[in-house]
């Protein structure tokens, strides 16, 4: 039947829910304990394959995702029914194909097939497990299923539950369309057709609402009546041939068994009801790109820019005069700021999107290392920008790995110093301020200061005789520093904590790093919650104005002549309370003409990025005040020195400066 549908605007929809399902499923399957599985676990590990298979299977173009999520779909049910023991190698197993679904997850999303070589490997394993569930031998995976033959359906006995649907109003055509959806749900047991009506006897364990959301996307719901009745019925030849029985290893798509978990495009089609897939939990929500919250989040930003233009012409007006427009340009700027503030949480989530994630990585590495290592998480509810919580996840991953690989020792070595040989990983996030603190800690041996000390020498490191623990820690996110003996595939090439700085710097935070020998080490970024929005202090530089990001800013003082000392080159530092501290010049560093070159009549701001602290020499303070960041590469060009952009209210441009820039010029590297 044509329905005049164009079912390829609803991938986006499957592919979305599909994530969120297969994210699921591996989290459900780590939990699983081999010996006593959760019942609720494995149903629902179960319900989430057959919902991926349901839905690949109704789009009809994304067959070897269908064919794979079917064959382990063959697998689990037996596990959950009872019918076959769970074994620690298959959770391996299941893992791996849920890996393998990603990847044609993927593909399909990129406008590609998946590749053909790992959809025999995994379907050859898994229909391997079903011969040995049955009791044969093992045979080598098969490239292609081969269709077995038809089995004709047994006979309803007298008396069995079965599920009556009176279809009512209809044409000859859906009525075909009909009984043909009913062979995808069940099994017919028999059907009678009218001059316009159908009614259907099946076997199904689908619910009354999932049979109608089905039959509702060829015909209205008034047209449909569904019960229960124990009937005696005969199975009718023509139904045996419309509904066969296929083995596992032989349906090349799987039909999809229940409509509800079939459901994104079939319901979207209908517009009768919301994606199914996480319809239970998200009943209270709606799905919504994030380009179109992006130009969002944009628009709301051009509003308070123009709100604070308006308020900078109002500061001109003669308040007896303008009361009313005045009150009334105070009352938009409280609704710029709250509506600013609502469009903002949209884009937040939780760091539970992001924790969710290790529980896998710290049970592979376990698997290779041998060891025994417990993951802990804290705070899964606190929220961060979108953009910043997927970047977050890549030094998150070097930060555990180095955690498993250098931190945490054997179990017999972690035995002999009178520790559980079971070692612990925690993940915690919170809050502070106007950021948010991500904590990596393990309970190991620590950072070994001698080990760390003779690598700088080697590496030709000039350090100083006084040098701090904190120093030292330091050292090892320098580039290409590594004390590891031997390079293995999960660490030791020196890359790893390099990379952590620099992309946690272009997030706008910064690392710092604890450790007490023979009791762990403890990483916390450092990060602001949003990169969209920023309090800054607006200062003056010549008659140019740049923005500092407030949370750098430690004090600002006005400097004295015997304060500043010349140090080697050109180079300058101040002195403030017996601390000498490098002192960046703006003017000098962006070349501004007509600036304050005398450091007595300037000011100067004392900032802290990356453990530093220095001081930048500007002409004026002019205020503290909420900024709308633009980026600045996007719509110039990548300028040193300075992260972004923003609007001011009297319509001027002002960039914002790159504080750990400023911070790695100010000093040694």
């Amino acid at each position: 039947m044509s329905i005049g549908v164009d079912l390829g605007q609803f991938y986006q929809t499957f592919f979305d829910e599909a994530d969120e399902l297969l994210a699921d499923m591996e989290r459900l399957l780590l939990e699983l304990d081999v010996e006593q599985p959760d019942m609720e676990h494995l149903n629902a590990i179960f319900r989430a394959a057959h919902s991926i298979k349901g839905g690949a299977a109704t789009f009809g173009c994304f067959g070897v995702l269908a064919e794979t999520t079917h064959l382990l779909e063959s697998l689990l049910d037996p596990i959950r029914q009872g019918e076959m023991k769970l074994r620690p190698e298959m959770i391996d197993i299941f893992l791996e194909t849920k890996d393998v679904l990603k990847s044609q997850l993927d593909a399909y999303r990129a406008e590609t097939e998946p590749d053909p070589d790992t959809y025999e490997h995994i379907c050859g394993v898994l229909r391997q497990l079903a011969q040995e569930k049955n009791g044969a031998p093992a045979p080598a995976a098969a490239p292609a299923p081969v269709a077995a033959p038809v089995a004709a359906p047994a006979p309803a006995t007298a008396g069995s539950d079965a599920m009556r649907i009176l279809f009512s109003r209809i044409s000859e055509k859906d009525a075909q369309s009909l009984l043909d959806e009913m062979g995808n749900l069940g099994k017919v047991l028999k059907h009678e057709k009218g001059a316009d009506s159908l009614t259907v006897w099946m076997e199904t364990t689908c619910s009354k609402g999932d049979v109608e959301a089905v039959c509702c996307f060829i015909i209205n719901e008034d047209q449909i009546a569904v019960d229960r009745e124990a009937i005696t019925v005969q199975a009718a030849p023509a139904v045996e041939a419309a509904v066969p029985e296929v083995v596992p290893a032989a349906a090349p798509v799987a039909a999809p068994e229940t409509a509800a978990e079939a459901a994104p495009a079939r319901v979207a089609a209908k517009a009768a009801a919301k994606p199914v897939a996480a319809a239970d939990k998200e009943s209270g929500s709606i799905r919504v790109g994030v380009e179109k919250v992006d130009q969002m989040i944009n628009l709301v930003g051009e509003l308070v820019i123009t709100q604070a233009m308006l308020t900078q012409i109002a500061s001109s007006l003669d308040p007896v005069l303008h009361d009313r427009l005045l009150n009334g340009l105070e009352q938009l700027e409280r609704n710029a700021r709250d509506l600013q503030e609502s469009v903002m949480s949209m884009r937040m989530m939780q760091m539970d999107y992001v924790f969710s994630r290790f529980p896998r990585v710290v049970r592979d590495l376990c698997t290779q290392t041998g060891k025994k290592i417990r993951l802990e998480t804290q705070g899964k509810a606190t929220e961060l920008d979108k953009s910043l919580i997927e970047r977050i996840i890549d030094p998150l991953t070097h930060l555990v790995r180095n955690s498993m690989d250098h931190g945490i020792e054997d179990p017999e070595a972690r035995a002999q110093k009178g520790k559980n040989p079971e070692g612990v990983i925690t993940m915690s996030a919170q809050h502070v301020g106007g950021n948010i603190v991500i904590e990596v800690s393990d309970d190991g041996n620590g950072l070994n200061k001698e080990k760390i000390l003779a690598k700088a020498a080697k590496s030709g490191m000039v350090l100083p005789d006084n040098i701090t623990d904190e120093e030292i820690w330091q050292l090892i996110f320098a580039p290409g520093f590594s004390t590891a003996e031997q390079v293995t595939s999960i660490s030791g090439r020196g890359v790893g904590m390099d990379v952590v700085r620099r992309n946690i710097q272009d997030m706008g935070g910064h690392v710092k790093l604890y450790s007490e020998a023979g009791k762990g080490t403890r990483t916390q970024i450092i990060l602001p919650l949003t990169l969209a929005i920023l309090d800054g202090m607006s200062v003056r530089v010549g008659s140019e104005v740049f923005i500092l990001p407030l949370n750098h800013v430690t004090e600002s003082i006005q400097p004295q002549l015997d304060q500043i000392h010349s140090v080697a080159g050109n180079e300058r530092v101040i002195q403030v309370r017996g601390e000498y501290l490098p002192l960046v010049e703006l003017h000098r560093t962006f070349s501004v003409s007509g600036a304050q070159e005398d450091p007595s009549q300037a000011i100067a701001v004392i900032m802290h990025a990356q453990e530093r602290r220095f001081a930048l020499l500007v002409d004026h303070l002019i205020g503290q005040h909420q900024v709308v960041v633009k980026n600045l590469e996007a719509n110039y060009r990548k300028v040193p020195g300075i992260s972004a952009a923003t609007i001011l209210g009297d319509g001027s441009v002002a960039l914002i400066i790159d504080v750990f820039a400023m911070a790695r010029s100010s000093g040694r590297d």
